[in-house]
């Protein structure tokens, strides 16, 4: 089955989970997303949000697709399109980072390197458009269903803790290192590749997408 990635637009938004579809506890302050959810209207908020942040700033979150299923997702914008971040205790975001506020794997892909790649993919968008670093804030306390992505994850994948918090510290990925990490890996994976020969040649290709995967 094959995995692909690709950017979040209104086409593909209904292919989100139907609880973050409709889910605005980022993308509004405190009263507005408890005012819209009393009105019932957050899966309007959430898609004039997306369609905002393409109009004004550009892509906003990619999409993970296992076949032609949906798998995952991430969503990241800079602070000043993220009301509720002013509300976090290891806030503000550094004026030289996008934040990135949502990462969800569909539980059935979970430990599969979604997760991984749909940040790999993530952070590759951000460097192409000049971005220098992403932060995000964690969840220290593995809080069920949280819109906040879990700080251990998010170390395991790179994060560096720039503000520490009992409950949700601030985390920095410098995208210059990121990237030049993985392609460095690439590159060794590469050479192994080359040197093993055309007899095992098509297994090793098999083990080396396996390795990219995670």
């Amino acid at each position: 089955m094959s995995r692909r990635i690709v950017s979040l637009t209104l086409d593909v938004l209904e292919d989100l989970p139907r609880r973050c579809r409709g889910c605005v506890f980022w993308e509004l302050d405190p009263v507005a997303a408890e005012q819209a959810c009393d009105g019932g209207d957050t899966g309007f908020e959430k898609e004039l949000w997306v369609s905002t942040a393409l109009l004004e700033w550009g892509a906003c979150g990619r999409v993970a697709y296992e076949g032609e299923a949906p798998a995952g997702f991430v969503l990241y914008a800079p602070p000043a399109y993220v009301p509720r971040a002013a509300a976090f205790p290891s806030a503000p975001v550094s004026a030289d980072a996008v934040l990135l506020t949502t990462a969800h794997v569909v539980p059935e892909y979970a430990g599969t390197g979604m997760g991984r790649e749909l940040l790999q993919s993530a952070a590759k968008d951000l460097a192409r458009r000049g971005i220098k670093a992403i932060e995000v804030f964690g969840d220290q306390r593995g809080e069920e269903h949280a819109c906040v992505a879990p700080a251990d994850f998010l170390r395991s994948v790179g994060f560096k803790t720039v503000r520490p918090d009992p409950h949700y510290p601030r985390l920095r990925l410098e995208l210059r290192t990121a990237l030049s990490w993985r392609a460095e890996v690439d590159r060794a994976l590469d050479q192994l590749l080359a040197t093993a020969g055309s007899v095992i040649g098509a297994q090793s290709r098999g083990s080396y997408e396996q390795v990219r995967r995670y």
